[in-house]
């Protein structure tokens, strides 16, 4: 087997344990491996979700077996983030997506500070049903910037959510939930847009991957205490943040 092939086999565990357990993070870290190897950024970013449609539908009905779901949550997010990422794979597929990337990785970091912020002070969170009428807008740019930038919809819903007093629990698993229907709606667009087939091998490993690790992922996020999660949370969001800003300036 192609020594990347393995690599890509192994990036797709990783990447969907990470994603699973923290609700964010796998089309960052897949999507740079796929750049990494000389992948186009509208093929990669097809690629991942492409494989993201399997795995997102075993990780959210993992979750939604755990108990990690909420269902007034799920629909406010739903619509709005398959409309979104929808439109951001035709922006993807049409414009440079990179212009709009140092804004959404200058919000992303501020969202882990505060995350971090409050979970350092004590905040409490309510496991109790939430509504808010930003839960909308919320899904519609997580959904653009998702597709845009290759994944996007963790980070941004997820830490939102989380830093405005959501339960990380209720919150990672019902963005899982819902990741799967913006993804499909992304995979449409680009299959209508763009030639990705000759990448079918990428496409498998990460399946391969992303299918082993979306059950453990699931049953680790119920089994952290919200503290503990929101470190995680708000440590990996800076982190990839920094990166981020590193590489878009020097």
């Amino acid at each position: 087997m192609d020594f990347n092939l393995i690599l890509v086999i192994i990036v797709g565990f990783i990447a969907q344990m990470i994603d699973g357990s923290l609700g964010m993070a796998y089309g960052v870290s897949a999507n740079s491996f796929l750049l990494g190897v000389g992948l186009p950024p509208a093929i990669a970013s097809a690629s991942v979700h492409s494989a993201e449609i399997v795995t997102t539908a075993i990780s959210g009905i993992a979750h939604w077996h755990e108990g990690n779901t909420d269902r007034r949550m799920v629909l406010s997010l739903l619509i709005p983030g398959v409309i979104g990422g929808a439109l951001g794979a035709y922006i993807l597929t049409n414009i440079d997506g990179n212009k709009i990337k140092p804004y959404i990785t200058i919000y992303l970091l501020l969202m882990g500070i505060r995350i971090l912020v409050k979970a350092f002070n004590g905040a409490q969170l309510s496991e109790e049903k939430q509504t808010s009428k930003w839960l909308i807008p919320l899904g519609l740019v997580g959904g653009v910037s998702d597709a845009i930038g290759g994944g996007g919809w963790g980070p941004i819903v997820t830490s939102t959510l989380i830093s405005s007093g959501h339960a990380p629990r209720k919150a990672i698993g019902s963005v899982n939930f819902a990741e799967f229907f913006v993804t499909i709606a992304e995979v449409i667009v680009f299959i209508t847009s763009l030639s990705f087939v000759e990448n079918w091998r990428y496409i498998v490993a990460l399946l391969i991957g992303g299918v082993i690790a979306a059950p453990l992922g699931a049953r680790i996020t119920r089994k952290i205490p919200a503290k503990t999660l929101m470190i995680m949370v708000g440590i990996l969001i800076i982190v990839l943040q920094l990166r981020t800003l590193y590489q878009i300036y020097f």
